[in-house]
């Protein structure tokens, strides 16, 4: 059985672990042999060849979790693509099928954007050498599959490619002046008015670039891309910053991308949106930040299933050792509701802005879900619940300790993660650092942290503290799909466990259902007016959510995950019909 040995150099820290404690402490280097060296950029390099099954004494003494050594499945061959000596290897690529949307899906750190990059030739892969491979090697590599047919198409310019890159929020640096010029500057096929009334950009065109949101920059991009004359689009994570109802409506943009003449390529984690906007699949597997491969594409609802399965049983793999799974509905609390705070009808305005919320209350040992557009006033509430604001009308209960998770996370303190998690190191090892997969991230400055690791430092960071009610903002973000639904399982059992009340923003349906006891609705008109309403049982929340999206959801019935019926369609029909939009 093949087997690597990978170092992942951004978390190589010989200063920090006192000095190459890896190459102090192996076995095979006291006996004379050179298994792990100080390489030529300053970090510990490994010599996989000298290296044996029985030796995992450095992956298991490196404090960041630096090191893999990993028995690969024997069919991958040889990598496609390597970083470095010892780095990350990539063993296949997906492919575009036109007319399709063909979805990618796997854990972060698998190699997904990687992949897409050298479709889209921004990056070429190098087959494991020192210098990259011209596209000749490349045709020739794939000599009799469907990807030799898209490198040779690609050549002959048959193939022209558009690629969305995953961080929108880097747009600015990239790009200055106002929106609209940005977009008439890359308009090839002159669909600027179409392209700007799908996406609904009309109103921020004359805006900065620098001085619009994350979900605006979003579907700039998205407009960015589309402009270009291509015929196969690749977007990396299209839904990131997207609220649920911007996330549908660009998964009707994307799909529209699709002709007989042109393909999509897109990575997603959000689950419902990835089921919903691909026709294929192709699951990424491996070990993050050690290697990936790409399976064969399947059919969507198969692909998602078993990847959820953790098992590709035509390829005869099995990559987690258990299945993720749903629930459907979630146990209420036996006895009688414990009230925590509660508030009659309360107002607040913001410049032009206003909110109003219903009289409602919390409950301990629950959580509750808030869904709704952006800018309709979600985090005006919860930033009145954590008493950084004060209601302009009505009563709001204060006399209740706040812990508070901010949708935005700075990224600039030089401060360690163990200072910022010393208290859920001494108190939470089990319930939150150990589920989190912290522990690794512990002597690593927050500065140095990638997206999905600040998240999660950020949620135990909040529950970690000494509250009555958790206020979590947008906590999936940058999150994988099992990362999303493992911060879910660990929220429900902080609150059932410590008989605490969590509220959480989130617009990855998926999660809220896996998440939430009850729902709060917010409905308006955004940066004008939004109204709450709620809690509501989850079911009736739901109903009143999708009203107001216009679709209808039923459950898979071997995953019981929820997934969106096709507009129109037969179940689509019965269940408006039934007034049941949220379907069991």
């Amino acid at each position: 059985m093949p087997r690597i040995a990978v170092i992942e150099k951004d978390k190589c820290n010989p200063t920090g672990c006192g000095g190459y404690l890896c190459i102090r402490t192996c076995p095979l280097n006291r006996a004379g042999k050179e298994a792990i060296v100080v390489g030529a950029d300053g970090k510990a390099e490994i010599h996989e060849e000298v290296v044996n099954d029985a030796c995992q004494v450095c992956v298991k003494i490196c404090p960041y979790g630096a090191i893999h050594m990993v028995n690969l499945p024997s069919e991958v061959g040889n990598p496609l693509h390597k970083y470095g000596r010892d780095g990350f290897r990539l063993y296949s690529l997906p492919y575009p099928i036109f007319g399709k949307v063909v979805g990618i899906l796997g854990v972060n750190g698998i190699g997904k954007s990687v992949a897409i990059k050298i479709l889209a030739q921004v990056e070429s892969p190098n087959f494991a050498r020192d210098k990259p491979a011209d596209m000749q090697e490349i045709i020739d590599h794939f000599k009799g599959t469907e990807a030799q047919l898209f490198f040779q198409k690609v050549r002959d310019g048959n193939i022209k490619v558009a690629y969305k890159p995953q961080a929108v929020d880097l747009l600015p640096r990239a790009a200055a002046g106002k929106v609209r010029d940005l977009l008439l500057k890359v308009d090839e096929q002159g669909r600027f008015e179409k392209v700007v009334s799908d996406l609904e950009l009309k109103d921020f065109l004359d805006n900065e670039l620098s001085q619009i949101s994350g979900g605006e920059l979003q579907r700039v991009a998205l407009a960015a891309t589309a402009l270009k004359a291509a015929n196969l689009f690749i977007f990396d994570e299209p839904s990131t910053y997207l609220d649920i109802r911007q996330r549908i409506k660009m998964s009707g943009f994307v799909q529209s991308l699709s002709t007989a003449d042109s393909g999509v390529i897109a990575v997603e984690h959000d689950l419902i949106i990835l089921d919903y906007i691909a026709d294929l699949v192709h699951v990424m597997y491996g070990e993050s930040g050690a290697y990936g491969v790409v399976s064969l594409p399947k059919a969507t609802r198969n692909a998602i299933n078993s990847y959820l399965a953790g098992m590709l049983r035509e390829e005869n793999v099995r990559f987690r050792a258990y299945p993720i799974k749903f629930k459907q509905g979630l146990p209420q609390s036996a006895g009688k509701p414990i009230r925590l705070v509660g508030w009659t009808e309360v107002k607040k305005a913001l410049g032009s802005f206003s909110l109003s919320a219903e009289p409602g209350s919390f409950n301990r040992h629950e959580v509750v879900g808030i869904v709704g557009e952006n800018g309709i006033g979600k985090t005006t509430f919860i930033r009145m619940l954590a008493g950084v604001l004060k209601q302009d009308s009505g009563e709001l209960d204060s006399q209740v300790k706040v812990s508070y998770k901010a949708q935005y996370i700075s990224t600039e303190s030089e401060e360690s993660v163990a200072s910022i998690l010393s208290n859920a190191v001494d108190k939470h090892e089990a319930r939150i650092i150990r589920p989190l997969d912290l522990k690794n991230l512990l002597l690593r400055p927050l500065s140095k942290l990638s997206g999905g690791e600040l998240q999660r430092v950020a949620i135990a960071a909040c529950l970690a503290r000494e509250a009555d009610l958790y206020l979590l903002d947008e906590p999936s973000a940058y999150l994988d799909v099992e990362q999303r639904l493992l911060v879910a399982k660990v929220i429900r059992e902080f609150a059932d466990t410590f008989g605490k009340t969590a509220v959480v923003v989130d617009h990855d349906l998926l999660f809220i259902d896996q998440i939430s006891d009850r729902l709060m609705v917010f409905t308006g008109r955004p940066a004008v007016s939004g109204h709450a309403t709620g809690p509501l049982p989850v079911e009736d929340g739901m109903n009143s959510f999708l009203a107001e999206l216009g679709i209808t959801m039923r459950r898979d019935p071997e995953s019981k995950r929820p997934r969106i019926n096709k507009q129109d369609s037969q179940l689509d029909r019965k269940q408006r019909a039934e007034g049941k939009l949220y379907g069991g």
